[in-house]
């Protein structure tokens, strides 16, 4: 039953946000009573923090997968921000923003655990684009990698980027052209433009 609570409160938060959906929502969608809901999760936050480790958790190892294929550094990127569209949709409500202003401590231990992932993911992606000569020679690898990070989150910011101007998709493609544009080389920028071109067909 915990399995299937965490799953459609995970579904809902994404698609309606982290504080529009109540506890009696969840109970009414999944036609059970709130009581039993309340047998699994002491109260509402421990409901939030165990479906936004979950959904870590599994977006997480699908990132894994797609690195442990060692593609073409740039193509692996577009995968990544493929997968992760794929699974967090182009929702209105921004989850991550509600989480952050409803739930902050919940925000920062996710956001903690998402600069661990990425270090390691974008690090080891800029070194093998550099040693593929994808990526400029001269890169600070760890600076790109922190930077990245920052713009990520910043993105995410609907003070900054309101939602009625630049959707989530919008974005991520966005930013992630603009990160690679700043470090390809002149052989990584042919291959970008390829990729782009593609997907724009």
């Amino acid at each position: 039953m915990k399995e299937k609570i965490r799953e459609t409160a995970t579904d809902m938060f994404l698609n309606y946000g982290f504080k529009s959906v109540t506890m009696d929502d969840i109970a009414n969608t999944m036609g059970i009573s709130k009581k039993t809901i309340y047998s699994e999760y002491s109260n509402k936050t421990a409901l939030v923090e165990d479906c936004v480790m979950g959904k870590f958790c599994s977006m997480s190892d699908g990132i894994n997968e797609i690195t442990e294929l060692e593609k073409d550094p740039i193509e692996e990127l577009f995968e990544i921000k493929k997968y992760v569209l794929g699974h967090l949709k182009d929702e209105k409500t921004s989850p991550q923003y509600q989480l952050m202003k409803y739930y902050p401590k919940i925000y920062m231990k996710l956001k903690d655990m998402q600069f661990e992932m990425m270090q390691h993911c974008v690090t080891s992606n800029i070194q093998r684009g550099m040693e593929m000569g994808l990526y400029r020679p001269n890169l600070d690898v760890e600076f790109i990698a922190r930077i990245y990070f920052a713009g990520m989150n910043s993105i995410k910011d609907q003070v900054m980027f309101p939602l009625d101007r630049f959707s989530p998709i919008f974005l991520m493609e966005t930013y992630l052209e603009y990160h690679l544009r700043g470090i390809v080389s002149p052989e990584g920028r042919q291959k970008l433009n390829e990729i782009i071109n593609s997907n724009q067909q």
